[in-house]
């Protein structure tokens, strides 16, 4: 395994972290002078997604708490220092929800205009982030004779890491993402990223030995989550056609307004002549 520090001084898992922040936040400002969104909205979404990036971490760490809590409720409730990503997910996406819709209407531009912008961020920043768990040397593989084993420091045998499968595919879908947002105008990112990473994650789980407690029966508190993701992914993805429509329609009618509008000054042009 790689050093978990540099020099000595800098963790490199936190390193990690500021890198996806900081390359999710430029995927954000870059986006927004790209498609020449309202300013005032792309600084409202850094400054809340702040809030809710703090939120989230909370999050993370008191749904590992609530895990290890049902698993051995005999040890009590209490943070070990884990967290879990779905569950800094969740928590901040509740958030950053609560802050837009009390604070929307003094924006012109809505939420569900920017709506693909959104996994972009998130995939590039989770990916920077995985990567510096497999420095951290947490959320590793089962036991493996493979190649592509990695013995870290702490275990005795070489484990799967899975923090790298997950980077690398983290990255590739950011990659795929992000050239359909800028070069497609694709409108189901956010669907996208809900089915493809929740079938990715049930799946890489039977890979992971990082025991994170359990909840459900025979899958883990990720997989449990998961599911969830890609049935919201599939629900988001008709609502989202289903808005579409009717903005279309509305576009249409105001269209044909406007045309029956300048065929009457016209006829009245005619008249007066």
């Amino acid at each position: 395994m790689y050093p978990h520090k540099i020099f000595g001084l800098f963790y490199l898992y936190g390193l990690m972290i500021a890198l996806g922040l900081l390359a999710a936040f430029g995927i954000l400002f870059y986006y927004g002078k790209k498609k020449k969104v309202e300013e005032k909205f792309i600084d409202f979404i850094f400054y809340n997604g702040i809030i809710s990036i703090a939120v989230g971490f909370g999050a993370a760490a008191l749904f590992q708490a609530t895990y290890d809590y049902i698993e051995n409720p005999e040890n009590g409730f209490h943070f070990n220092g884990g967290i879990t990503f779905i569950g800094g997910l969740i928590g901040g996406v509740i958030c950053f929800l609560a802050i837009y819709f009390l604070l929307r209407k003094r924006y012109k531009t809505r939420l569900t205009d920017t709506l693909s912008m959104f996994p972009c961020a998130i995939l590039i920043g989770h990916a920077f982030g995985r990567i510096g768990c497999f420095f951290a040397g947490c959320c590793y593989g089962k036991e493996t004779d493979s190649f592509l084993g990695v013995q870290f420091p702490h275990l005795s045998s070489p484990v799967h890491p899975t923090q790298l499968y997950e980077a690398a595919f983290l990255f590739i879908m950011f990659a795929i993402c992000f050239y359909l947002l800028m070069k497609k105008d694709f409108k189901h990112n956010l669907s996208l990223y809900l089915v493809s990473y929740g079938i990715f994650r049930f799946l890489i789980e039977y890979l992971r030995a990082d025991d994170r407690g359990q909840f459900v029966a025979g899958i883990s508190p990720s997989q449990f989550w998961s599911i969830l993701m890609v049935v919201a992914g599939v629900a988001l993805f008709f609502a989202i056609r289903y808005l579409e429509k009717r903005k279309k329609l509305k576009e249409n009618d105001r269209v044909e307004v406007i045309e029956t509008i300048e065929t009457v000054e016209e006829t009245v042009k005619e008249n007066e002549e």
